[in-house]
């Protein structure tokens, strides 16, 4: 794009910089916009060093305007431009006549000048595409390093005039030689000028080597930020985001960095060859070109190689369609992962193809597996289609096959480490060719763990935090031969990052604290805490058989799949030990209640726990039967907070959650999401009956005292919750117990929407609903319904499974017998 035409492109904020670049009426805005194409095509540097270029330059600007004169003078309703181009033509005269190359100078002013302001626009640009909001430093960093590369590429465009200028004053010098050649000239006067000529020549090539030494070393210095600094720091950002971590892995910024450090390297080693032709044209003793040409073009290559090996990277990692994350694959399950070259050259657009191996630096230990590739493994680099992003390749349908062991078995089986803790790298391949230069690149992914079955997941998934959590070396591959331990800073990020990644919500302040406390006990500060691998990954909890990691993905998964609107809305404490909850609920109002993870579930469980007020005054902490998944999967969990009842004194149905901890009203917390959850239920029941379902239990008439917090830490007690709103009275403690006896089977109410009368029309209802719990999560045993005459019992299922069903009796209404509550 022409230099003018980015200036009328410019924000207000900028023309308003320009209008005052021009309000002197040196040169008028007016002229540099009608002559704009003609002006930016002249050499106006060089024009202010030669007086007859200048004036010829000044003569031909005279002739534009006289032409734009006649221009306006043929257009309709242009008379107020023909006068100012006249008064414009005659003050040009006026002031540079007798001195065009003051014009030359103001030219060369005022093209610079725009430059600069169209840099700073072009800066500001930059800076808000930022994906992430940077810090103050952050942006004062990114400014100044726009700088540089804006200045540095300025500087190489300057840097070409200067070979244009010295070409054309080797040609003049090689011209009065030949000529004194020719003529053979002896006069001093003759054999002085050509001295003078190339004492001129001389000096000019030495500066021009230097400017090429200056621009060099600023280059190897923008290059090492680049490639030690951000390509390293993307690098551990990248490695954190695959662990869920809120990091901004964009690689637009440095895409833009490596594009226009690859262009000045291309464009300086391309004056270097011409420095070297000219030298070939003419020479003399002690010529510069000689003795610092053939270093400086050695210096460039160098850095061009090692930028373009630098720039070629493993943009988005390994992943299977199905995985709980990046890096762990499975063989004989496609994966995908996608590669990028950071120097976007349009004339390299499906030249260079880019081959995909794993392994290619062999691991030399015994039993270490090896995998073959299969699939599409070479694509071409072809610039993206769906974003201003560059050269990518990306590879969709990859798969793994573990190669056949020596003594025909498969696999690792004596290898020192397990399965879930041997690092793999895929390594891509590709060559670099243009404009002479010749270079074979390769970009790295990530260690991957690779699995032969869906088991092994989580463990390997365990494998990846760890690494990514710990080590900032990509290709440590014996890592898990001695890892390392995790501070607790580490640690409580890299589980807060599991949250955040699968949800929006991270771990606050007190839910970290409160894991610290259950893995450490009470300290007075957690900041020199170690966790070592095995008891993340392979020791057990302590009163249950699995780990800690098993009960973190548990619950991880439960909440992705049943409770995410609650989690990010905040309203899980979560991460609370019985001991905790009965100290926080205690001093309440009756009624308030918390949410939290079961302790003893290794496939993620929560329950909620709520406080009474006694007659005597004492506070009584209760608790519900964890809900797994199995009972989430068909009820949504704010509908059971919504409807969960027991029954008191006088069998009275009564919700005794009102608050939720500390003081927040119930409703409130939850009536948003029980219109969805009753529409859901509603469309459910639809080919059934339109009913709403509400399960009772009785309460007990006796005092039930809580024990002292100690006795029951490890243990889940009390209320059972069953999957269709059902609920039995608390055995909480070792001290209560109650027989089945003391339980009265309500019979179930069956509401009809349509018909909210005193009953509902004979019917037989179906057992197999979804929301009702099934014969096998319940045995058999004696019960009663509840009617005028007669009595029913049964003892055995039917013949299909179901519970036997009640037709209509002696004009009464009919229902269905729900299975009995019993006590866990």
């Amino acid at each position: 794009m022409a230099q003018w035409e980015c200036v009328v492109h410019l924000d207000t904020a900028y023309l308003q910089k320009v209008d005052d670049l021009y309000s002197d009426e040196a040169f008028p805005m007016d002229v540099r916009h009608y002559l704009a194409l003609w002006i930016e095509s002249q050499d106006w540097v060089k024009a202010t060093q030669d007086e007859s270029l200048a004036s010829v330059l000044f003569h031909i600007l005279l002739e534009n305007l006289d032409n734009q004169y006649s221009y306006f003078s043929q257009t309709e309703g242009s008379f107020l431009q023909q006068c100012n181009i006249r008064k414009f033509k005659q003050n040009f005269q006026a002031v540079y006549q007798e001195e065009p190359r003051s014009l030359a100078r103001v030219i060369c002013m005022l093209l610079a000048q725009e430059k600069e302001i169209i840099r700073e626009a072009q800066l500001a640009e930059k800076v808000q595409m930022l994906q992430v909001q940077p810090s103050q430093m952050e942006l004062d960093n990114q400014r100044n390093m726009e700088r540089k590369f804006v200045d540095l590429r300025s500087r190489v465009q300057e840097m070409d005039q200067s070979v244009k200028l010295l070409e054309e004053q080797q040609d003049e010098f090689d011209f009065r030689y030949k000529i004194h050649l020719q003529e053979g000239e002896q006069g001093n006067n003759g054999m002085k000028y050509l001295q003078e000529l190339l004492n001129k020549l001389d000096a000019s090539r030495k500066n021009c080597l230097a400017r090429m030494r200056e621009l060099l070393s600023e280059g190897d210095a923008l290059l090492n930020f680049m490639v030690n600094e951000e390509l390293r720091d993307w690098t551990r950002r990248q490695q954190k985001a695959c662990i869920g971590a809120p990091e901004d892995v964009s690689l637009d910024v440095l895409e833009n960095w490596f594009t226009v450090e690859a262009e000045c390297l291309f464009h300086l080693r391309r004056f270097l060859k011409k420095l070297e032709e000219l030298c070939g044209k003419v020479t003399y003793e002690r010529d510069p070109f000689k003795v610092e040409q053939p270093d400086l073009q050695k210096q460039v290559d160098h850095l061009l190689t090692t930028l373009l090996k630098s720039a070629f990277v493993v943009e988005k990692q390994p992943i299977m369609p199905q995985g709980k994350g990046p890096l762990v694959l499975r063989t004989s399950v496609q994966f995908s992962v996608k590669t990028r070259l950071l120097v976007k050259f349009p004339e390299l657009n499906h030249s260079m193809k880019v081959t995909a191996v794993i392994d290619r630096d062999v691991v030399k230990e015994k039993g270490y597996r090896r995998f073959n590739i299969l699939g599409t493994s070479s694509k071409a680099l072809t610039m993206s289609e769906t974003s201003s992003s560059g050269m990518v390749a990306e590879f969709r349908h990859l798969t793994l096959k573990e190669q056949k062991a020596g003594g025909g078995g498969k696999g690792c089986g004596e290898g020192t480490l397990s399965v879930t803790e041997e690092l793999h790298i895929l390594s891509f391949e590709t060559h670099f060719n243009l404009h002479g230069l010749s270079v074979d690149i390769q970009a790295s992914s990530l260690p991957v763990v690779i699995i032969s079955n869906s088991s092994q997941q989580q463990s390997a998934w365990a494998s990846i935090l760890w690494f990514n959590t710990l080590c900032s070396d990509p290709k440590n591959l014996s890592f898990f031969s001695s890892p390392m331990m995790a501070t607790w800073a580490q640690f409580s990020d890299m589980l807060s990052w599991q949250f955040q990644g699968n949800t929006k919500r991270g771990l606050n302040d007190d839910q970290k604290l409160m894991i610290a406390h259950k893995l450490f006990g009470r300290q007075p500060s957690y900041d020199n805490c170690l966790i070592p691998w095995a008891r993340f990954s392979k020791e057990n909890l302590p009163d249950v058989n699995f780990s800690f990691c098993a009960w973190i993905d548990g619950i991880l998964t439960l909440v992705k799949s049943y409770l995410e609107d609650l989690w990010n809305d905040g309203y899980i404490m979560g991460f609370v030990s019985k001991k905790k909850e009965k100290t926080l609920l205690k001093g309440r109002l009756a009624g308030t209640f918390l949410l939290r993870f079961s302790e003893s579930c290794r496939d993620g469980a929560i329950t909620f726990s709520w406080v009474e007020h006694l007659d005597n005054g004492k506070a009584n902490v209760r608790s519900v039967k964890p809900f797994t998944k199995q009972e989430l999967s068909q009820i949504p969990f704010s509908e059971v907070i919504h409807h969960f009842q027991i029954l008191v004194a006088e069998n009275v149905p009564e919700n005794p959650l009102h608050y939720l901890y500390p003081d927040i009203p119930k409703d409130d917390a939850f009536g948003k999401y029980y219109a969805q959850s009753n529409q859901g239920e509603e469309s459910r029941m639809k080919a059934y009956l339109g009913t709403r379902l509400i399960v009772v239990c009785p309460e007990n008439t006796t005092d039930v005292q809580t024990p002292a917090p100690a006795d029951t830490e490890h243990l889940e007690e009390g209320v059972q919750m069953s999957a269709s709103f059902s609920a039995q009275m608390p055995a909480p403690e070792a001290d209560f117990s109650l027989a089945i006896g003391d339980f009265e089977l309500m019979p179930t109410e069956l509401l009809l929407a349509d018909n909210p009368g005193n009953g509902i029309e004979p019917s037989n209802v179906l057992l197999n609903d979804p929301l009702m719990p099934t014969p096998s999560d319940f045995p058999t045993l004696e019960a009663s319904l509840l009617y005028d005459e007669p009595t029913l019992q049964f003892h055995d299922l039917t013949e299909d499974g179901m519970w036997p069903l009640v037709s209509e009796a002696h004009g009464q209404q009919a229902g269905y017998s729900v299975p009995p509550i019993l006590l866990q």
